[in-house]
C-alpha cells in the first residue's frame, strides 16, 4: 500500500475509533508529518482525498477538520463533540513550538540540545536506592498527607533553608508537587481574575500558563530598567504580583547582585506588590551567592519557592513554598482538594537525604560535573559562534543564553534544526517577538552529543545568517 493510501486509512481509524470525533482540528500539518516521518506533499495528497469524499474539510484561512456532513455524520450520532469541550475549556494549549518540545523530548534519537533538566547519569540513582534500606518508615508516614505536607520535612527544610538566610518554622511552609503547582496554587488560591502578573522581559512562565489560564494578565518589565511608576501605571487598581528568578535565572542565567535584590524589594514595598521568589536553581551556583529576597522580608511579602527537581531527582516531585501562614493555610487547603498530598514516599527521601547529608554531598559532585560541562560548551561556543552570535559565560546551573548577531531564530529555523534531529529551546517561547535567542543546556546530553548538536547548529545558523548579507 502506498504511502498516502496508509495516511488514509490511518486518520479513517482516528475518526472511526472515535480517537478524532466529529469536528476535531487536526494537528498542524507541519506537526502531522513529522509525527508520521512523511514528507508534506505525501501529507497533503491523503488529506486532499479525505476531503474530496467528505471526511475532512477545510475552513477559510483555518485549519483541516473531521467534516460535519456525510459519513461522519453518522459518527455525530454516537460521538460527543469533543473538540467543543476542549476549546471552551478554561485552560490554554501550549504553543505548537513547545507541544513539539514535549513530544520529540521523549525520541531518543533527539539531540536535547535545551534540556531543562539533569542527565539521567547525573541522578544519583544508586544512592537513592541504598537510602530507601535505611528509612524507617511507619504506617502514618506513608499515608496520606496533612495538608501542609510531612511535619519532618518541613522541619528539616527549616533548617536547610538557613543556608539561604531564611528563618522560617513549619507553620510557614507547604509541600508541593514541584515548583509548577506552587504557581499553579498561587493562581487559583491568591489571585482574581484580570490581575496582572509582572514577570522579566524573558521569562519561563510564558512557556506555561498557570496565570494566563485563569484570566490573568502578565506584562514584561526589563529587569535592567524595573521602573517603579511605570509598573504601578500598568496595574492600575487591579490586584498584581511580581514573579522574579533572581539567581540563575531562567533562561538566562542572571544572577542579581545583592543591591538589585534589595533595590527590586523596596520598589515592591513602596507599590505594595507582593512578590514571587522562584530559587529552584540557587544550589547549582558555581560561586558563593548574595542572600535570597526572602532573606531581606521583613513585611511577608514574598512567597518563596523551592524544589528538588534540579538537583535530586525530578521524578520524586518535591517542592516547597515559604510564606505567611494565612496564605499557607490556604494553599495547603486547595492542595488537598487537588491531590490529597504529595507523596509520602518521596518526602521520606527527601527528608532522608538532607538530615543525613547526603544531600550536600551530591550538590557539590554535581556542580563539579556542571563546570566541566558548561566550560566544553563554552569552548565549543568560541570555535565555532564567535563570529556570529554572542554570550556570557555560565555562572551556574543549565543554561548559556545565546544571543545571535541577526534575527535567524524563527520558527523555520527551529523546524529545520528538528529534521536533523536536534531540539532547541527558542527564545520566541520565552518572549513571543524574540528573534535572537536560544536557551542551550549543557545539562542533559553527552559530550559526543554536544559537539554534534552544536556542530549542527552552527551550520543551520550560518545558512541562515547569509540571508541577511
Amino acid at each position: 500500500m502506498s504511502l498516502s493510501k496508509q495516511i488514509i486509512q490511518w486518520i479513517t481509524e482516528q475518526i472511526s475509533t472515535g480517537q478524532w470525533p466529529n469536528g476535531t482540528k487536526l494537528p498542524a500539518q507541519r506537526q502531522l508529518a513529522l509525527t508520521l516521518g512523511v514528507n508534506r506533499s505525501t501529507l497533503q495528497e491523503a488529506i486532499d482525498e479525505l476531503k474530496a469524499d467528505g471526511i475532512l474539510s477545510s475552513k477559510v484561512g483555518s485549519s483541516t477538520y473531521v467534516s460535519n456532513d456525510s459519513w461522519s455524520m453518522l459518527l455525530k450520532q454516537k460521538q460527543p463533540n469533543w473538540q467543543k469541550y476542549i476549546e471552551a475549556s478554561i485552560h490554554k494549549p501550549n504553543f505548537q513550538t513547545i507541544q513539539l518540545i514535549n513530544e520529540f523530548e521523549q525520541d531518543e534519537s533527539i539531540i536535547r540540545l535545551s534540556t531543562g533538566e539533569l542527565a539521567p547519569s547525573l541522578l544519583p540513582t544508586a544512592e537513592i536506592q541504598a537510602s530507601l534500606q535505611k528509612l524507617q518508615l511507619e504506617g502514618k508516614a506513608i499515608g496520606y498527607s496533612s495538608p501542609q505536607g510531612s511535619l519532618k520535612l518541613r522541619v528539616a527544610l527549616c533548617d536547610y533553608l538557613k543556608n539561604r538566610g531564611i528563618t522560617t518554622s513549619p507553620e510557614n511552609i507547604c509541600i508541593v508537587s514541584g515548583g509548577l503547582q506552587a504557581l499553579q496554587l498561587i493562581a487559583v488560591g491568591l489571585m482574581e481574575t484580570g490581575s496582572v502578573v509582572f514577570q522579566d522581559e524573558f521569562s519561563y512562565l510564558n512557556s506555561i500558563h498557570p496565570f494566563q489560564s485563569f484570566g490573568m494578565q502578565m506584562q514584561s518589565v526589563d529587569s535592567n530598567n524595573q521602573d517603579g511608576k511605570i509598573i504601578q501605571m500598568r496595574r492600575g487598581k487591579r490586584q498584581g504580583i511580581y514573579y522574579a528568578i533572581p539567581t540563575l535565572h531562567n533562561p538566562t542565567g542572571r544572577i542579581w547582585s545583592l543591591e538589585e535584590k534589595e533595590s527590586f524589594y523596596a520598589m515592591c514595598q513602596s507599590l505594595q506588590l507582593p512578590i514571587i521568589e522562584d530559587d529552584v536553581y540557587f544550589e547549582l551556583s558555581f560561586d558563593a551567592l548574595t542572600p535570597s529576597l526572602k532573606s531581606i522580608d521583613t513585611t511577608g511579602r514574598v512567597l518563596y519557592l523551592g524544589s528538588v527537581s534540579k538537583t535530586l531527582s525530578p521524578g520524586l516531585r518535591i517542592g516547597w513554598i515559604v510564606a505567611p501562614s494565612p496564605v499557607i493555610k490556604r494553599l495547603a487547603d486547595i492542595k488537598m482538594q487537588m491531590d490529597y498530598g504529595s507523596s509520602a514516599f518521596s518526602q521520606e527521601i527527601v527528608t532522608y537525604w538532607l538530615t543525613s547529608g547526603l544531600y550536600e554531598k551530591h550538590i557539590e559532585k554535581l556542580k563539579e560535573e556542571l563546570k566541566r560541562r558548561a566550560a566544553l560548551m563554552e569552548s565549543l561556543l568560541e570555535k565555532y559562534f564567535k563570529e556570529i552570535a554572542s554570550w556570557e559565560s555560565s555562572k551556574g546551573g543549565f543554561y548559556i543564553w545565546i544571543k545571535f548577531n541577526e534575527p535567524i531564530v524563527t520558527t523555520d529555523f527551529f523546524m529545520n534544526l528538528l529534521n536533523q534531529k536536534v531540539l532547541i529551546n527558542p527564545g520566541y517561547i520565552y518572549e513571543p517577538k524574540d528573534t535572537y535567542h536560544i536557551r542551550l543546556s549543557y545539562s542533559y546530553i553527552s559530550d559526543k552529543e554536544l559537539i554534534e548538536g552544536l556542530q549542527t547548529l552552527y551550520s543551520e545558523a550560518i545558512k541562515k545568517s547569509r540571508e541577511f548579507n
